[in-house]
């Protein structure tokens, strides 16, 4: 009685061990070759989430600066010159024009997020707009591609006529 006991204990670790379920090498391999591809196609999104973070945040602040463009030229009479630039919306031009009642925007920052200066030509060199003011991008040149291209007020679609 007690042989045969041992024998059916013994039957059921033996089946209990045999059902433990498992992953094996190849269905581990499987699991990480799925990860890595879905990593892949996430990760380059992810990475570049900061970079169109700061294009967004680049349109936005040439989009304020230009409605207080516009702010300044219906009190002044005309759009602050090339030399004066966008100081002009922070504090008064010298000789100081008649009718400034700035500052027309809240901080004196005029850099873009890059921290290059943002770029200011009066008048415009585009056709359709009195103005030029754009960010030369992450690379700071003129021109580029992705996240190195420009970004202006002329290629918004707005025109500031």
């Amino acid at each position: 009685m007690q042989t045969q006991h041992r024998t059916n204990e013994s039957r059921k670790r033996n089946s209990l061990l045999a059902d433990e379920s498992g992953l094996t090498l190849i269905e581990l391999t499987i699991v990480i070759v799925i990860l890595g591809i879905l990593a892949t196609f996430i990760a380059p999104r992810i990475m570049d989430a900061p970079q169109r973070a700061r294009v967004s945040k680049a349109r936005l602040e040439i989009g304020n600066l230009r409605t207080a463009l516009d702010l300044y030229a219906v009190q002044v009479g005309d759009y602050p010159t090339t030399e004066q630039g966008l100081e002009a919306l922070w504090q008064a031009p010298s000789p100081t024009p008649q009718n400034w009642s700035g500052p027309y925007i809240k901080t004196e920052s005029f850099l873009d997020p890059w921290n290059n200066p943002y770029v200011y030509r009066y008048p415009g060199t585009h056709p359709g707009y009195d103005y030029d003011i754009y960010s030369r991008g992450k690379d700071g040149k003129v021109g580029g591609e992705s996240f190195d291209a420009d970004i202006t007020n002329w290629q918004t679609g707005q025109a500031n006529n």
